[in-house]
């Protein structure tokens, strides 16, 4: 089984982004279907999203409209959604780094 962690970075102020939604979902027989949700601690972290997660398709889905909102800040992304694949023995750690109007993520370790 694979563990599926994240965290966000907010680069415009080079700090975690605390308080953002997130949901994972997996895909199954063409439907997706909610796995978990949380908030990023105040770390910028969720660190148990999915601790024992099966093989196959999986996004998250982050709400990073309200959070720059609550900064009085505007974004043309108000909503991030990673879609990936997940193996079975692995440590799935995909960071988002976050700017009012661009993203950048990958797999972390």
């Amino acid at each position: 089984m694979s563990k599926i962690t994240t965290h966000v970075l907010d680069t415009v102020l080079g700090k975690p982004a605390p308080g953002i939604a997130v949901r994972l979902d997996k895909q199954d027989q063409g439907q997706w279907t909610e796995v978990a949700s949380a908030e990023t601690d105040n770390d910028g972290r969720c660190r148990n999203l999915a601790p024992e997660a099966s093989a196959g398709q999986y996004r998250l889905t982050f709400q990073t409209g309200d959070y720059l909102s609550g900064q009085s800040r505007t974004t043309i992304y108000p909503e991030i959604t990673i879609t990936f694949q997940c193996g079975n023995d692995e440590h799935y750690h995909l960071p988002l780094l976050l700017s009012d109007n661009s993203y950048t993520t990958y797999r972390g370790s």
